[in-house]
């Protein structure tokens, strides 16, 4: 594999976009979590979007960064570490897990949102700056954004999705955690045995991203 420098500095920018992206949405996590009468990840320094707290050694760095330098084309994808949260501290349980684990993918949902949106405005600026890389890069990070909010959707434990799927079947507590366990493994089994879920998945992310340059009336 020959990578020359434009290809590696673009896949090093674009992996601390997503680190970015991940940050928000565990902060997203841990302040709904806070909101909902438990304080365990503030109490930890989670309630935070500095990247730093929030990094995975696998989900965060090796997966992300392989997928960027071997595959440059592909929507890239990761996770950071799960914000803790102690349920006894919720005032509601099956409501506020729901709050909790949806707070993540609505974050994702509003960044890209607002990604587009400051698009929009820097492209109606000179043409050194609505034609500068940064802008350049601007749909890209947005999509990557909308991938992150789809993909936690997959109800596969322990993804955001997975808890509304919990409770909407009734699955207690042990055996979700007892799933979760392997969740990872059962998620890469479903994504390449099932290619239909992670292309519906970027399907869906392009077709929302399409929505919003119609929205925002993208020339």
């Amino acid at each position: 594999m020959d990578l020359d420098i434009s290809q590696l500095s673009n896949a090093l920018a674009l992996w601390m976009c997503l680190v970015v992206l991940l940050s928000f949405h565990e902060f997203a996590h841990a302040w709904m979590a806070y909101k909902c009468g438990d304080d365990t990840a503030r109490m930890m320094g989670r309630m935070t979007i500095n990247p730093v707290v929030h990094i995975d050694p696998i989900g965060t760095i090796f997966i992300p960064l392989a997928m960027l330098l071997l595959s440059p084309s592909f929507v890239v994808f990761g996770w950071a570490k799960p914000v803790p949260v102690n349920p006894s501290n919720l005032s509601s349980r099956k409501r506020d897990d729901i709050l909790i684990s949806m707070a993540g993918p609505v974050m994702n949902l509003i960044l890209a949102f607002v990604l587009m949106f400051v698009l929009r405005i820097l492209l109606e600026l000179s043409p050194s700056i609505s034609t500068s890389i940064i802008v350049e890069k601007m749909p890209q990070i947005a999509l990557i954004s909308l991938f992150l909010c789809f993909f936690n959707l997959i109800p596969i434990p322990p993804l955001d999705g997975s808890h509304v799927m919990r409770h909407v079947v009734g699955m207690s507590e042990e055996m979700y955690y007892s799933i979760a366990k392997w969740g990872f493994l059962i998620l890469i089994v479903v994504l390449n045995f099932f290619p239909v879920v992670g292309a519906s998945v970027a399907k869906i992310s392009m077709a929302l991203l399409y929505f919003m340059m119609n929205l925002l009336m993208f020339p």
